[in-house]
């Protein structure tokens, strides 16, 4: 079950018309869907950066009575929202103590259903490796309606920031995105690692720093290259971002050493050498906090 159809107010202006105010102020008059009472959207607040946030995710943040977040999600991003909305923590951490997601998924029923806007604010894109179809599935369910507002995933937007592209022509044709661990936090068991070491060129990897040594391991027991460069990408798009570049061999051992930061993307494959002309995010450019 789905939000409704946008719903248009007779003082608002399709998108494209002409409009004589300039630059952010004449958003207030677009037409931006309506947020019905009673309904959940899922949001995804993107790699880090504030200013990576989509218009319908900020336009979602000023209308929501309550917004239920996830622990990737920065102050600065929780402080565009509307004055009057409550913020509800509701973060899950592999491997940590967090919230359980049955209990996160019956808490946005049970607040949809006492008739408010329901905003489910998540780092990154909510389907990517972000448990949001498990949440609509429990929406549609109970006979809620809910809207899907993508976001920039780590493993695309935090890559740019870092200056490697997911493909490049000359690398790479396909790329695969995995997580790091399951449920329990370990190395994920439905990976069939002997398939995915030579599948792709290169290789995303989400929430795999704890377990870092043992997947190196299997990649380069079925067959990657241990001279493979690989870049371990850290807060990616924050003035803190941080990039370690090595190689397959050898970030195992700067696992276990307790030197790579997190949250991080972990990239495997020859497109993180590209760095070296593409490290664009530097210097003053990562003064400014909204990216």
């Amino acid at each position: 079950m789905r939000d409704d159809a946008p719903k248009h107010s007779p003082n608002v202006q399709e998108p494209g018309e002409h409009n004589s105010e300039a630059g952010f102020a004449r958003l207030d008059r677009e037409a931006f869907p309506e947020f019905e009472p009673g309904t959940v959207w899922l949001v995804g607040a993107g790699p880090g950066a504030p200013g990576l946030l989509t218009l319908l995710a900020y336009h979602g943040l000023q209308r929501a009575d309550v917004i239920v977040y996830d622990a990737l999600v920065s102050d600065a991003i929780l402080g565009w929202a509307g004055p009057d909305a409550v913020k509800e923590f509701a973060g899950k951490r592999g491997g940590k103590p967090s919230h359980n997601q049955r209990d996160i998924s019956e808490r946005l029923v049970e607040l949809a259903k006492s008739g408010k806007r329901i905003l489910r604010l998540k780092g990154g894109d909510p389907f990517i490796f972000g448990r949001g179809g498990e949440e609509c599935e429990a929406l549609a369910a109970a006979g809620v309606g809910f809207r899907i507002v993508p976001g920039i995933s780590a493993g695309v937007g935090g890559l740019g920031y870092a200056g490697i592209p997911a493909t490049h022509r000359d690398i790479n044709h396909s790329v695969i995105f995995l997580t790091g661990h399951d449920s329990s936090g370990e190395v994920p068991a439905g990976v069939d690692w002997g398939a995915v070491a030579t599948a792709s060129p290169v290789l995303v990897m989400y929430m795999a720093v704890k377990n870092l040594p043992e997947i190196a391991e299997r990649l380069l027991i079925n067959g990657r290259d241990e001279a493979d460069a690989v870049a371990v990408v850290s807060n990616a798009t924050l003035p803190t971002q941080r990039v370690v570049e090595t190689t397959l061999g050898e970030v195992g051992g700067l696992a276990k050493s307790g030197v790579l930061d997190t949250p991080a993307i972990v990239v495997v494959g020859k497109a993180s050498q590209l760095r070296e002309n593409l490290d664009w995010y530097a210097g003053q450019l990562m003064a400014n906090a909204i990216g």
